[in-house]
């Protein structure tokens, strides 16, 4: 099939812009330059600008920030989501979100080929084009990394040159990184090598514990089913929220991750994140939880959380077995409404108290003092039948 339009994701880097010159060179149609607010630093308007003077036909900026907290952030922390243990899935989780918005406009725009600039080696290739691919299987998918010749940046500087697109004259960031609402990842550069310690000019988003205060700041924050609705008892919109939550997070030191993770793809990649905000909202569901949820509710939750995340990480969001998960994630999450007090002090997120008119703690049962609900007896014929097992394994070796 012909290519007639591309709608191309493009960010006015360094790989993108040589893309969106390449595509209208290789394919001899119009190309709609796309980039998606998802919460990162940006000045859009010189975006458009450069796309706009690399030869785009068109260049369309999505604010997906609303969308992006309401729709793919809280859902996955109402799920406690995270991948081997440690990472919030901060790229993982605005990758669908950016391709449904490149469907759409495809849609819009009369396109049947989309275009991305993921290499062939890590993971976005992989969470783009299963996006594309769930949501209009007709398009034709362009992923020029995997067979083009421009295979350095050496060859995309050149390329850059001879066309007259704009490189930076500032000192190149020796990592690559990508940054949203919910994090900022750093990859690449002396990162390569997994002993050697991130440089502390390299973070963005968070002050290094040792600089944090040395007094504690105390927050309260308000559920709702799961969700977080209000800081200190101001009820904020989900943006606001979170960008209130990074603030505080930042400057106490919270939320630093160097971590060497497994690829969907087959390898291991080394990767240091900043991921403030997650991290306090994770502590803090994660604790209401402790008074709302039953036990063995909880204990299935839990259990379904490592194929959660690897769902996300691998970028099967749009997949049936994805929204069968989050229903019963969600499920879980009806009961989950009250306040949690958490202290924040240099790099540490600690919670100290928690309240619900949903609560299942029971004084009157845990008290150590004398009480008239709870028969200690009775604890005596509930060991010896949880043992009869154990006794009978016993007796058969004696």
């Amino acid at each position: 099939m012909s290519v007639n339009k591309i709608v191309l994701a493009y960010s006015g880097g360094l790989d993108t812009s040589v893309i969106l010159k390449w595509l209208a060179e290789e394919y001899e149609c119009p190309i709609i330059a796309y980039s998606a607010d998802v919460g990162q630093t940006e000045d859009w308007e010189a975006v458009r600008e450069k796309g706009m003077a690399t030869g785009a036909e068109k260049v369309i900026i999505s604010d997906l920030r609303e969308e992006f907290v309401r729709d793919y952030i809280f859902p996955a922390f109402r799920a406690n989501a995270i991948y081997e243990g440690s990472y919030l899935l901060g790229t993982s989780l605005a990758r669908p979100i950016i391709a449904k918005e490149q469907v759409r406009i495809a849609a819009q725009e009369g396109a049947n080929a989309v275009s991305h600039g993921a290499t062939g080696k890590g993971n976005d290739q992989v969470r783009f084009e299963l996006g594309y691919l769930a949501l209009n299987p007709k398009l034709q998918i362009i992923a020029p990394w995997r067979f083009w010749d421009l295979n350095s940046r050496k060859k995309l500087v050149a390329f850059a040159k001879k066309h007259d697109i704009p490189i930076p004259t500032t000192k190149k960031n020796p990592y690559s990184s990508d940054e949203n609402l919910l994090h900022i990842s750093f990859e690449g550069g002396i990162l390569e090598d997994p002993w050697n310690e991130p440089e502390e000019d390299m973070f963005k988003l968070s002050v290094s514990p040792e600089k944090a205060p040395d007094k504690p700041t105390y927050i309260e924050m308000d559920f709702e089913q799961g969700n977080p609705v209000a800081i200190n008892g101001e009820r904020l919109g989900p943006v606001e929220l979170f960008t209130e939550l990074n603030r505080l997070g930042g400057e106490n030191g919270i939320g630093r991750l160097d971590m060497v993770e497994n690829r969907f793809v087959g390898m291991k990649s080394r990767g240091v994140y900043e991921t403030p905000g997650g991290t306090i909202l994770r502590a803090a569901h994660r604790d209401l939880e402790t008074i709302t949820l039953d036990r063995e509710v909880l204990r299935i939750r839990d259990s379904l959380i490592p194929e959660y995340a690897k769902l996300i990480y691998n970028g099967f969001w749009f997949a049936p077995e994805m929204e069968m998960l989050q229903k019963t994630m969600d499920e879980s999450q009806k009961t989950v409404n009250g306040t949690v007090r958490l202290k924040l002090y240099k790099g540490n997120c600690i919670p100290v108290g928690r309240k619900s008119d949903n609560s299942l703690y029971s004084e009157a049962h845990a008290t150590f003092e004398e009480d008239a609900v709870y028969d200690q007896a009775d604890a005596g014929g509930f060991i010896r039948l949880n043992s009869l097992r154990l006794q009978i394994q016993a007796l058969n070796r004696q």
